[in-house]
């Protein structure tokens, strides 16, 4: 893409720390369309596909995001030649954490060896299909010239959004509790990146559950009350609910689940360190089946601890009006009429549903990255934000898809007391009950706003989580 690069602005033989400033004064006025000294974002794009390099918006206006320091919304020379300087740096550093034998050149094995770290893995066929994208003199190696040659307008946030997409990063977050936590790598760890990139997630999450709140107390409402009245539809639930607390009601139980967020990340992701250690020797890698058992083991972990949130949560949502004046008096009035053990009601087919949410998961997940790296990697290793998203939301369906039943049943479970006339079952009476008087279907009830709210969580939790990290300067590292 950038192979022109070589033989025009940086060509093999310039040193890599003191690139003549003569050639970015050359590229500077062939993207200076107009000649007053400044690139706008007018010119960075036509100048760009006049050189037969588009990027396409997203990328240009990242250029800018990161390169207006004075952010008057042009780039002088010294901003421009700042933002490649930096840039640079920032490329070198991801170039020595791929060669790992540090002879200068990256190779497929060690695209595949950076990946299993990541708890990732793909083949060596893969892996070259990566180096082809950047390779330009055909020797199946990558060496730093090319690198940079390749990145150099690639903001690099783009080779983030790779790795991400190959992590299965659930820094997207669509409102369950059952995803298995992210990998870091040990330069995230020790730099502090893994924090701000969790703190980014876990607010994206708060205001992407904020924003589908009302779809997700229609879930629970028509999961406890379903039952009772075949009419209860979307649109006669919705119509319920306002009627009977007006349009606040809707938002009933969010607190409760925005509030959970930072104590569950924060515990699955230390459980998940320490499982990944127990099951792992010393400098062995973690692949795919240990980190499904250690993110199953920290989800569950996490889930032990939080519970009576989610128990709070769900009564919260089903209560009426008046019921309870806040979170801390629905936990006085359960510990005061049920005691201790109903903030644990439906605690095991919770956990039951973890495994087959993860596990399913994780395998489409790993499916559709295969396909996509073998059907359509052919001149870019960026599957983009669509692929990327659209990716995330079809595994995170299915992983949903397959364990609703234990949901629902857990969700029934933690409302039965408020229920008038409910006999208070177990989860193999409940399951028993259910069949018999709604048959199969009625272990589905709910899961059409469930599914509803998949598309909209998705991307409201990704483009907050794209504007945090920038705010917090993931990308700066």
């Amino acid at each position: 893409m950038l192979r022109w690069l070589r033989g025009f602005v940086l060509p093999a033989a310039a040193c890599q720390d003191a690139e003549p400033p003569t050639r970015y004064e050359t590229l500077f006025h062939k993207l200076d369309r107009n000649g007053d000294g400044v690139v706008d974002i007018c010119e960075l794009q036509e100048g760009l596909k006049s050189l037969g390099i588009p990027l396409g918006q997203d990328a240009e206006e990242k250029i800018f995001t990161t390169g207006d320091v004075n952010k008057d919304g042009k780039l002088d020379f010294e901003e421009f030649m700042k933002y490649l300087k930096d840039h640079e740096k920032q490329m070198k550093l991801a170039f020595k954490s791929l060669d790992k034998n540090n002879d200068g050149r990256i190779e497929a094995s060690e695209i595949v060896q950076s990946l299993q770290i990541l708890g990732v893995t793909i083949s060596k066929q893969q892996a070259e299909l990566i180096l082809q994208s950047i390779d330009a003199d055909g020797t199946m190696t990558v060496d730093w010239n090319e690198w940079r040659d390749y990145f150099l307008f690639n903001p690099v946030t783009d080779i983030e959004e790779i790795i991400r997409f190959w992590k299965h990063s659930t820094g997207i977050d669509i409102g369950d509790s059952l995803t298995i936590p992210d990998e870091f790598t040990e330069d995230e760890k020790k730099s502090g990146q893994w924090w701000r990139q969790l703190l980014a997630g876990g607010v994206a999450g708060a205001i992407s559950r904020t924003s589908t709140a009302p779809l997700d107390r229609l879930k629970v409402m028509m999961q406890v009350h379903g039952s009772k009245s075949e009419k209860m539809n979307i649109y006669g639930g919705f119509r319920q609910m306002v009627k009977e607390g007006g349009i606040r009601s809707l938002w009933r139980g969010n607190g409760t689940n925005v509030i959970k967020i930072a104590p569950e990340t924060a515990v699955k992701f230390w459980a998940y360190e320490q499982y990944k250690k127990l099951l792992t020797e010393e400098g062995q890698k973690v692949g795919t089946l240990e980190r499904f058992v250690s993110g199953s083991m920290a989800g569950a972990t996490a889930q032990t601890f939080i519970y009576p949130l989610e128990v709070l949560k769900t009564r919260l949502a089903v209560g009426k009006t008046g019921q309870y004046s806040g979170m801390f008096d629905c936990a006085k009035k359960i510990l005061k009429h049920e005691k201790m053990g109903a903030f644990y009601k439906g605690y095991v087919p919770n956990l039951l549903g973890i495994i087959p949410y993860a596990g399913i998961d994780l395998a489409v997940y790993e499916l559709l990255k295969s396909h996509w790296l073998d059907n359509f990697a052919k001149d870019s290793v960026n599957p983009g934000v669509m692929v990327l998203l659209g990716c995330g939301a079809l595994s995170s369906t299915c992983g949903q898809l397959a364990s609703y039943p234990l949901a629902l049943v857990r969700t029934r479970m933690q409302a039965q007391a408020m229920v008038e006339g409910t006999p208070q079952l177990n989860m193999v009476g409940l399951f028993r009950r259910i069949i018999s008087k709604e048959g199969l279907p009625g272990l589905y009830r709910g899961i059409t706003p469930n599914f509803m709210k998949v598309l909209p969580a998705v991307g409201i939790s990704y483009v907050v989580y794209e504007n945090m990290r920038q705010t917090l300067g993931v990308t700066q590292s």
